[in-house]
């Protein structure tokens, strides 16, 4: 999903923030659902060994994926016993919700187009078991007039890769029947918006509607200022 990548890089920039796309290979968190805990170790050690310096300079590392964000802060501690660099690069990693909506309470300053919408928002499970969703609902609540709610609903049912495998499809369609798609088809003119992929490709596929990361949604509230005030000059 480039257009997730693109969408946070627009958002920073238009912060004021300077922008480095990290090194790093994948956070090893789909080797280690399904049991590689070696490969993931491997990926743990190697993501280390990239990021550490970055951290040691005190550089905010943003993710956009908050199952990959999970990894850092959870299974990176099991995975690499006695690293101290471990904690240390736990605490420079933030999901980028989180990290933004620090920034917005801090007092930063960003050009938000009025939304007088009705957003609808669904919590990824890791997401909801390790930081909460409490900074993505404040990041979205940052677009004036945008009206912002969270979907009461478990699991999507996807579930990473569960969902996708036969024995498991029709578990997965019932899970996501059941509280989560609901609310959705009871409110066609709503924006979705959920950070975790998997959550995404399941409502899409559920429910047909197109589904938006945060980071999308307040790239949106940014062109639309932007157009606004070109149109006014």
């Amino acid at each position: 999903y480039p257009q997730i990548g693109i969408a946070a890089v627009r958002v920073l920039e238009a912060a004021g923030f300077q922008v480095q796309l990290a090194p790093r290979v994948c956070c090893g968190r789909p080797m280690h659902s399904q049991g590689l805990v070696e490969n993931a170790r491997r990926q743990a050690k190697r993501n280390v060994e990239l990021l550490y310096p970055l951290a040691e300079q005190g550089l905010p590392i943003l993710i956009c994926e908050p199952s990959c964000a999970a990894a850092f802060h959870e299974e990176y501690h099991d995975l690499l016993p006695g690293d101290p660099r471990v904690a240390v690069l736990a605490e420079h990693v933030h999901l980028i919700d989180d990290w933004l909506a620090a920034q917005f309470e801090a007092g930063l300053a960003l050009s938000l187009q009025t939304m007088p919408r009705q957003v609808l928002f669904h919590g990824h499970c890791h997401q909801k078991a390790t930081v909460g969703v409490a900074g993505s609902l404040r990041a979205l609540r940052a677009v004036p007039d945008q009206q912002v709610s969270q979907i009461d609903a478990g699991c999507c049912g996807m579930a990473g890769a569960f969902g996708y495998t036969a024995d498991h499809y029709d578990v997965s369609m019932a899970i996501a029947r059941d509280r989560l798609a609901p609310p959705i088809e009871a409110a066609p003119d709503a924006l979705i918006c959920a950070d975790g992929a998997s959550c995404r490709q399941q409502i899409e596929h559920v429910t047909g509607r197109r589904v938006f990361h945060v980071v999308e949604v307040l790239a949106q509230a940014i062109d639309r200022a932007e157009t606004e005030r070109a149109a006014r000059a």
